[in-house]
């Protein structure tokens, strides 16, 4: 078997609007396709993360609020890589996003922290 690299992570969102804000507007992702099915009465949207991997978000309604405390099995959150964190905790509680206290991941002992999109999926960010 030779998996190279993630080809992409699937989100289901509860509002296309909040989610384009999110991650179109303030997380910078740019947009790649944008497909209303009607057959499913749903929106796929696709955004670039890098050259290699994208973010496919799903607009549905209706759907379950997702189990976060205590935490489900499945997807824990998502992680990206930046240069500073503290930098980056200040650009978006700028733009109005609240932001985990800063704390050092023990294993990495490189910093970290958490915020939520708005459907409350945890995302990190980590030195």
């Amino acid at each position: 078997m030779n998996l190279k690299t993630i080809h992409h992570i699937a989100i289901i969102c509860s509002d296309k609007d909040a989610a384009l804000r999110f991650y179109h507007d303030i997380l910078g992702f740019p947009i790649i396709r944008s497909n209303f099915r009607e057959e499913r009465g749903d929106w796929k949207i696709d955004l670039a993360i890098n050259e290699n991997t994208e973010l496919e978000l799903f607009v549905m309604k209706d759907r379950p609020k997702r189990v976060s405390n205590p935490e489900a099995y499945g997807l824990r959150h998502l992680a990206f890589t930046v240069s500073s964190v503290a930098d980056t905790v200040a650009e978006l509680e700028g733009l109005g996003i609240s932001c985990e206290p800063i704390r050092f991941d023990a294993y990495t002992n490189k910093r970290m922290t958490f915020f939520r999109d708005p459907d409350g999926l945890p995302i990190e960010i980590h030195e």
